[in-house]
């Protein structure tokens, strides 16, 4: 919608829980770890940083002022494999169908090599950069921000508070809004935003002329989920089968797998026993904690 447009539909609450839940029960282009639009939080050597950020409203052509999609990223025998997942486009993807036969074999190894090898889920948005202490250059920006579902989860929070004297916010709001304090923490060897809040709600500026020229400077987020940004079943199942090592598998073959083979020859498993099938999304919900895609990144340059 136009900027005009935007200021007429201020209130959407109702229209972004809805989406939420229809994207997965508000638990919901350029690769972004060498996109130059992307603004990353710095911490300090003891892994504590801190920033100020506004959330912005959804642009013209987008439905929505977040997208979201899954990726795969691990190592195996023959490399990395760092891809966006198809599942994102609810399509089939090979690495989830493969990791749904590891979760359902039967052995502890099987599993724990689906829980190296699932899906993690990311958000963007535009984020009008308010306060960075730690790089000051990138304050007044309109910036591409990536984060997973602990802030996703605070996004939804704010807008559907859990107690009655809290009033819901809609903080991708100019007028309505609230900046959020992102105050990350190093928590057993991981990024932790427990402490991150939002502002008491206020408007990002009482001049309709300067927040046009923000509005105007935000970025196309369609580019994340537009399936021409997704490689080919193909293509990603050759490169799986790379990375892991193993022989091309026909489409019987892996279905054969599902209900008899043992995990893969690398990850040394004994071989299966009957099981209830369980799909690679009921295997990820069933895993504890996540990992911050920025210190997952982090941790893979140090291991180069």
């Amino acid at each position: 919608m136009s900027f005009a447009n935007l200021k007429t539909k201020r209130n959407q609450i109702g229209d972004l829980l809805a989406a939420a839940d229809a994207a997965g029960g508000g638990a919901t282009g350029k690769k972004s770890y060498g996109d130059d639009r992307l603004w990353k939080p710095t911490v300090d050597k003891m892994g504590n940083g801190y920033a100020v950020l506004r959330f912005l409203p959804a642009a013209e052509g987008q439905a929505l002022p977040w997208v979201r999609y899954f990726d795969h990223g691990f190592q195996g025998p023959g490399g990395w494999y760092i891809e966006k997942s198809l599942t994102t486009l609810n399509e089939q993807d090979p690495v989830s169908e493969y990791n749904s036969t590891l979760w359902n074999n039967g052995t502890e190894e099987g599993k724990t090599l689906a829980r190296k090898q699932k899906r993690r889920l990311h958000y963007v948005v535009n984020a009008l950069i308010v306060s960075d202490p730690a790089n000051p250059a990138n304050e007044g920006k309109v910036m591409l921000y990536q984060f997973g579902k602990k802030i996703y989860d605070k996004i939804i929070d704010s807008m559907q508070p859990e107690f009655a004297d809290e009033k819901p916010v809609d903080p991708f709001n100019f007028w309505e809004g609230a900046d959020f304090k992102l105050k990350i923490r190093q928590v057993e060897g991981y990024r932790n935003y427990d402490k991150s809040e939002f502002s008491p709600q206020s408007a990002l500026s009482s001049n309709d002329a300067e927040l046009e020229v923000i509005y105007n400077k935000m970025h196309d987020l369609n580019e994340f989920n537009d399936p021409k940004n997704f490689k080919s079943y193909a293509e990603l199942k050759a490169r799986f089968e790379k990375v892991t090592g193993q022989s091309t598998m026909t489409t019987q073959a892996t279905e054969d797998l599902s209900r008899t083979a043992p995990a893969p020859s690398y990850a040394g498993a004994p071989p299966a026993r009957e099981f209830a099938p369980v799909t690679a999304e009921a295997m990820e919900s069933s895993t504890a904690g996540e990992e911050d895609t920025l210190s997952y990144f982090s941790r893979l340059t140090a291991e180069d």
